[in-house]
């Protein structure tokens, strides 16, 4: 017992009190991840609250929401429109909003944030719900490229903290996954997956490595793509098509680029690097900075290494 951290001052919660299954769910965020987290944990028959900063944020991802479960409705209820209003009604019943997210998680069995990739502000957002969440609430990250440990360490729930790292768009991506840090407990991690798997998703299982399983194959190919154009040894175009092509993927490394956000890739990369600068996969690419600096992110701001309508 000498050598119990802060972080674990705190009593352990009981292993039936962590397998229990997780009903009330807070989702911090209601950007594009946060709320398609909600609305996915909502529709299958989860209490969920989505907690922002303000009242606008929230009625804008409200509406998003229904906008997605519209979309759904339409196809699963084909032949009855009145049951596809019908299953809307009932999910949105599931959600409630909040911009007070200490009062929130006094009553919840899960938190799941998806807030800017900022470790300060993470940590400090975590910091401040450990002392107000039950002992048996499990915390639970779904950030993409920050290390989960790192995030954890500003709670004395080091046992009850993992990653879940859901994929956009959340309605329709079909993995999850599910980190374990080296303190997260086996019953928190079984919590999580067996979570996952209420949700109707695909888990897998992650240790807490940069980028986890995906974007640590997947930002370097990204960056290497843009290295041998730099190099010019193939244009952007003909590199997307090889990759197309020549490896079956549904969009080329410059088209992902775009569509993931320039300044999100250049944020996980410089992270990396920082960490691990010897590391040749994880070197800043100077194309990729020239086009963050003019401003130039991809699709959502109209041009990137393409020109988007």
């Amino acid at each position: 017992m000498a050598f119990i951290t802060r972080q674990n001052i705190r009593s352990l919660s009981s292993s039936a009190a962590l397998r229990a299954a997780i009903k009330h769910v807070t989702v911090i965020g209601g950007g594009l991840m946060g709320a398609g987290i909600a609305q996915v944990a909502a529709s299958t028959g989860h209490s969920v609250v989505l907690v922002d900063t303000s009242e606008d944020i929230l009625k804008k991802s409200t509406k998003g929401i229904e906008a997605s479960l519209k979309r759904v409705a339409k196809k699963k209820f084909a032949e009855k429109p009145e049951d596809g209003e019908a299953f809307v009604q009932k999910v949105l019943k599931n959600i409630s909003t909040s911009t007070d997210a200490v009062s929130v998680v006094q009553g919840t069995d899960l938190v799941v944030e998806a807030i800017v990739e900022n470790l300060k502000v993470k940590q400090d957002l975590f910091g401040a719900l450990d002392k107000a969440a039950p002992e048996h609430t499990i915390f639970a990250s779904n950030t993409s490229s920050l290390p989960i440990a790192d995030i954890a360490s500003s709670t004395a729930r080091l046992d009850r903290f993992g990653g879940l790292h859901f994929f956009n768009p959340v309605p329709m991506m079909k993995l999850v996954e599910v980190i374990k840090a080296p303190a997260t407990s086996q019953q928190t991690f079984d919590a999580l997956l067996e979570f996952s798997k209420a949700l109707g998703k695909h888990p897998v299982s992650c240790k807490d490595t940069p980028g986890f399983i995906v974007n640590r194959l997947l930002v370097p190919y990204m960056l290497e793509a843009v290295r041998l154009h730099e190099r010019g040894h193939g244009s952007k175009e003909d590199i997307d098509v090889a990759m197309k092509l020549g490896a079956g993927y549904p969009m080329g490394p410059f088209e992902l680029l775009d569509y993931v956000g320039l300044d999100t890739s250049k944020f996980i990369i410089d992270g990396w690097h920082e960490k691990d600068p010897d590391n040749p996969l994880f070197a800043p690419s100077p194309l990729l900075n020239k086009l963050v600096a003019e401003g130039k992110l991809g699709k959502k701001t109209g041009e990137g290494f393409y020109k988007h309508k």
